[in-house]
């Protein structure tokens, strides 16, 4: 396929200009070395990768000697493959020349969960989050996120009431999305090619990734638990429950989740409260990093989530949403937190999108193509809430859908094809 835009790329720029290291990590094959290449390359730096056992070797025999051996910015890609001793080296170079832009390091770790790195590297490293493609970065969709604009006052269904250049597209086009997901390698394969690449690409991680950096003592354990996690995505993690199927130890499978978590194969959505203290007393909400993972791991394609008694196709749906949303402001460096919502009532929103100043988005997925004004009954009630306890912070409710058409269903609340998150219109 083309070369696709990462809307990452100004932002790593930037980073460059104003720190002397940069962090990029991600998901394995999510393409951070593509565009760490190439931004380097822009720079007149040096590209190397630790998956080249010579220059693994020669990291570890003298960190030393090999940091200097390159000329600025040196980029090193699995630089976590390089250990401690790597990493210290680089904060002792970075402290002797303060240079901007010294390094470009990538890994498939989350290097804010490495005591090494957050501790030697805190001040002099800027750390952003790569994911796979976005909708909006497969449509070569350069323009201000609808995001930004439901802050503005809920926009979006005006936009949406005229379409895009070949029309909204259908439910069935949404599955066919769901199933691909973001990864860059399977965008050209077929289904069943698509399923060989993710069962081998998740026998990769779990034996070179997590295996090889942690005290793993049952590593058939963490693909039984990545399978159970992609079956539950979209829903509240019950370990308990999980532990029980999965015959071990409660603390095991926490512990092992979180290993899930450090490769970017899981994330989570903790619990959104007007109380800020509160946030953590309900569980998280858990969504595999992308659908097309979610969808091959559970077995199931376009064709098997097009049929009525399909059982996983809203779940799928929304994590296809969250990870759209998500990927969106990561790469427009966007501050905003990402919740979901549950209250005591069993009143749900499945996104919450907060700003720094409090105000916030709540948004609703369906995998409908008729949406109901019912459908954002629960919304409507939160908006009522924090209208009278935070007047202004309630900003938007969102519903988005399968269908082709955009509604207003009264003050502040908003129905609108999924495709206006990524699709410009006419």
């Amino acid at each position: 396929m083309d070369l696709v835009d990462r809307h990452m790329r100004p932002r790593l720029a930037d980073a460059l200009d104003n720190a002397r290291v940069v962090i990029l990590h991600g998901a394995r094959q999510c393409g951070k070395t593509t565009l760490a290449r190439a931004v380097g390359a822009e720079r007149g730096g040096t590209y190397i990768t630790l998956d080249d056992q010579q220059m693994l070797d020669a990291a570890h025999a003298d960190p030393r000697t090999f940091l200097r051996a390159y000329a600025p910015p040196l980029v090193i890609d699995e630089v976590q493959l390089g250990g401690d001793r790597l990493v210290r080296e680089i904060k002792i170079a970075v402290d002797e020349d303060g240079t901007r832009g010294r390094f470009l390091l990538t890994g498939s770790t989350n290097f804010l969960t490495v005591p090494i790195v957050s501790e030697s590297l805190a001040g002099r490293a800027v750390i952003l989050r790569l994911w796979p493609f976005s909708q909006a970065e497969l449509a070569a969709d350069g323009r201000t996120s609808v995001i930004e604009r439901w802050f503005e006052g809920g926009v979006a269904a005006q936009e949406a009431s005229a379409a895009p250049e070949g029309g909204w597209p259908g439910r069935d086009d949404y599955l066919g999305m769901v199933c691909s997901g973001g990864y860059p390698e399977v965008q050209q394969l077929a289904p069943a090619g698509r399923a060989e690449w993710f069962d081998s690409y998740v026998e990769t991680v779990i034996s070179r990734d997590i295996v090889n950096l942690g005290d793993i003592r049952r590593a058939e354990l963490l693909g039984r638990l990545l399978r159970l996690a992609a079956a539950n995505t979209a829903s509240e993690a019950n370990l308990t429950r999980w532990s029980q199927q999965l015959g071990a130890d409660r603390a095991t499978v926490e512990s092992y989740l979180g290993w899930l978590r450090t490769v970017f194969l899981v994330h989570e959505l903790p619990s959104w409260t007007r109380n800020r203290s509160a946030r953590v007393v309900r569980r998280p909400k858990l969504h595999l990093t992308d659908s097309g993972l979610a969808a091959a791991l559970s077995g199931v394609d376009a064709a098997a989530l097009r049929t009525p008694t399909a059982t996983a196709t809203g779940a799928l749906l929304e994590t296809f949403a969250v990870s759209e949303i998500a990927r969106q402001l990561a790469a427009r460096a966007d501050r905003a937190t990402l919740y979901h919502y549950r209250d005591n009532a069993g009143r749900e929103a499945d996104l919450i999108v907060e700003r720094p100043d409090g105000t916030i988005v709540a948004v609703e997925i369906k995998a409908t193509s008729s949406p109901r004004a019912t459908d954002l009954r629960h919304i409507a009630a939160l908006r009522d809430s924090l209208d009278r306890a935070e007047p202004g912070a309630f900003r938007a409710g969102i519903l988005l859908h399968t269908g082709r058409h955009a509604l207003s269903f009264g003050d502040r609340l908003h129905s609108t094809p999924l495709a206006t998150l990524w699709e410009r219109p006419h």
